[in-house]
């Protein structure tokens, strides 16, 4: 697994900064830590989420906080992969038809879902307007079910202030209520009230809208990657020369890395 070290820099500095500033003005760092508080904003952006969207949605966006430090599948360097494999193909149905691309996708055998869907739609002979067509809205449609955990992640990240503003507002019940009893609850129930909005704010700009920004950007990506597949195979229907099958699926890259027949491209910077 490729681990995108922006990201982790970026969120490792983010943290370093606010601890930082607590270090700074405080020795009490424990000071900054409330279970209630927690419980609270975690516990109720979770309720929210799962009472809005579908439990597995839920999970998937659980797991993609994680996955934010994870590089994206689909990049320049996996898309001229893809480009080369396309133009190979292409030489293969030139020189033995739809069949001798059959045995030979079949026999090296082909992971990606996508992909192979594709490639069945070329076999069975369709017409290159209907396998555009077909494989459009299939890339449309996994788009759309990929990018849900996005949505959940973006409504936590809405609820998370709200509910530190409960915990702000729980926490000011509880120091009230202490006015006239024991006064040595009051604090207690002050850091409850200013440390539930703290993570409210930290958990959605620092947690929620991170990682739902980067699933959204990796799915874009993929369905960018997604279009270039589509393009090719609707031009090996169609029935094109490897030549005209790059120079067409160059105009999905950027000029640095065009590539050409003679398996040499520029080097991308990433």
């Amino acid at each position: 697994m490729q681990y995108s070290r922006a990201s982790i820099a970026g969120a490792a500095i983010g943290f370093f900064l606010i601890l930082s500033a607590i270090l700074i003005g405080t020795r009490n760092v424990w000071g900054f830590i409330s279970i209630e508080g927690l419980m609270i904003v975690v516990g109720g952006s979770l309720a929210v989420a799962f009472m809005s969207f579908e439990a597995n949605y839920v999970l998937e966006a659980l797991r993609s906080v994680g996955l934010m430090f994870k590089r994206a599948e689909a990049t320049h360097e996996t898309l001229q992969k893809d480009l080369i494999e396309i133009i190979g193909w292409a030489r293969v149905v030139k020189e033995r038809g739809l069949l001798g691309l059959e045995s030979e996708t079949g026999k090296n055998g082909i992971d990606d879902p996508f992909v192979k869907y594709g490639i069945d739609m070329v076999i069975s002979n369709y017409e290159p307007g209907d396998v555009r067509n077909m494989m459009e809205t299939a890339a449309d449609a996994s788009f759309e079910r990929a990018t849900i955990p996005s949505r959940v992640l973006m409504a936590m990240a809405s609820h998370a202030p709200a509910f530190g503003m409960v915990g702000t507002l729980v926490g000011m019940v509880i120091m009230l209520g202490d006015l006239d009893g024991d006064m040595s609850g009051i604090g207690a129930g002050l850091s409850i009230s200013l440390l539930a909005t703290l993570y409210g704010v930290v958990t959605a700009r620092m947690v929620y809208m991170p990682a739902a920004s980067k699933l959204q950007q990796k799915q874009e990506a993929l369905r960018f990657r997604n279009q270039l597949i589509t393009e090719g195979l609707v031009l090996l229907v169609d029935n094109k020369s490897p030549r005209y099958i790059q120079d067409r699926l160059n105009s999905f890259l950027t000029f640095d890395s065009h590539y050409d027949l003679d398996n040499k491209y520029k080097k991308v910077s990433l």
